[in-house]
């Protein structure tokens, strides 16, 4: 029995212990996500709730400022009745209505394998939904004394209304709900969205990406306002994907592809000094590539490459998981010259050689210019066999005027990451 005893000791509980940690976290994320969509549905059936007394009663902003103060008297523990939050959950039952909510459900599986011509379809569906103008709820006007006890005490009548409104029980409205994309991502991300004023099938499209990439409310705030669907979906891209990579990769390298690319020279700090930003825009100038999107992987900066009896470096390597290839860049201070494609495939050629493995796809290469003419490039990529394409690409517009004069050109980055590579050859 002592031997048993010794015997348990020495048992490497390791391994159990890990499976156990990660069924926790697993758990700990359903309990998370679970409770945010418990959260955003009770928000959507308050929206609903309002909007259907506003018909049915005349409401008006006096009515939701005194509504928000009996809530918050009776509810002092609960967080989120302010005035502007239950404007935004009539707005938010305004903007997904069932039958949209629906339909979201029926077009997320195509976007399983994107396209940049499959998104526009769904978007452009999406958006021919007619929905009512948001509620004019602050344009609206109560005369006299309203008792706010009453629609206070209707509170508790919110599920019946809304199966009323919708002519079905309310635990299938809360499957469709809780099915839907919008329970995906948080309330202040709907905030956004909804300050946004993007027609319903762009909404729909942040929100599949907020997801997909993991973007905070913040980031995703930023895409907004540098207009990533323009950049990514609309724009009329340089490339010849379709003829050098066989489907479906072609069409997720095109999917993938922005132009312009907006780099953050900021990075994540609020507060810099000049000679901060200075250093961070030289010396890590490329990292803010990863800009390129979801499923990028960084391989190398500056990569060493000796061929024959002379040295290269390619800016930057990249791997992306979804294409499973390399993905080749090259940094451009100047406008596009036909002369940078040569350079572009010479890098391609030697990762394919070097680098690529046998599970690996084609090698792709992007070039990043400072502008220039869009026909001459296309013209220019009608002489290579290997995929590229090429992009425009700008510096963050979100630099403090007070900071831009004493940021160095983009020339001067290129040249300080010259003289890096000459440092080390």
């Amino acid at each position: 029995m002592s031997n048993d005893i010794k015997n348990t000791d020495k048992q490497d509980f390791s391994p159990i212990v890990r499976a156990i940690g990660s069924d926790l976290e697993q758990t700990q994320v359903r309990v998370i996500a679970s409770a945010n969509a418990d959260m955003l549905f009770h928000y959507w059936k308050v929206g609903h709730f309002i909007l259907y007394l506003q018909k049915k009663e005349g409401w008006g902003s006096k009515v939701i400022d005194n509504l928000s103060k009996a809530i918050r008297s009776q509810y002092a523990d609960k967080k989120g009745y302010s005035t502007r939050n239950l404007i935004y959950m009539c707005q938010f039952a305004k903007a997904y209505p069932m039958e949209v909510l629906i339909e979201m459900g029926k077009i997320e599986e195509l976007l399983n394998s994107p396209s940049v011509d499959n998104v526009l379809q769904l978007t452009n569906e999406l958006n021919q939904f007619t929905q009512e103008p948001l509620a004019q709820i602050q344009a609206a006007s109560i005369q006299g004394e309203i008792n706010t006890q009453e629609p206070l005490a209707q509170l508790g009548e919110v599920s019946e209304t809304l199966s009323a409104i919708y002519h079905c029980n309310i635990s299938r409205i809360e499957e469709i709900f809780k099915h839907s994309a919008v329970v995906r991502t948080n309330w202040a991300s709907h905030v956004i969205l909804l300050n946004s004023k993007l027609p319903l099938g762009e909404r729909y499209w942040y929100i599949t990406q907020a997801v997909a990439n993991g973007w905070s409310s913040n980031v995703l705030q930023m895409q907004i306002e540098t207009n990533l669907f323009a950049r990514q979906i609309t724009a009329k891209k340089v490339s010849n994907f379709s003829v050098r990579l066989p489907k479906p990769q072609s069409d997720l390298a095109n999917y993938l592809m922005k132009d312009p690319y907006i780099f953050d020279i900021m990075g994540q700090t609020d507060k810099m000094a000049e000679r901060d930003v200075e250093r961070q825009l030289v010396s890590h100038i490329t990292k803010y590539l990863l800009e390129m999107g979801n499923g990028f992987a960084f391989v190398a900066q500056q990569k060493h490459f000796e061929v024959g009896d002379s040295d290269f470096y390619a800016d930057l390597i990249l791997y992306n998981i979804q294409l499973h290839a390399y993905v080749v860049i090259e940094l451009k201070a100047t406008p596009f010259k036909p002369e940078y494609m040569g350079q572009l495939n010479f890098y391609i050629n030697v990762v394919d050689d070097t680098l690529r493995g046998e599970h690996d796809n084609k090698t792709i290469g992007l070039l990043l210019c400072n502008g220039g003419d869009k026909v001459v490039a296309q013209y220019a990529l009608s002489g290579y066999d290997q995929p590229i394409g090429v992009s425009d690409y700008q510096l963050s517009k979100a630099i403090p005027e007070n900071l831009k004069s004493a940021l160095p050109t983009v020339e001067e980055v290129e040249e300080e990451l010259s003289k890096i590579v000459d440092k080390n050859i």
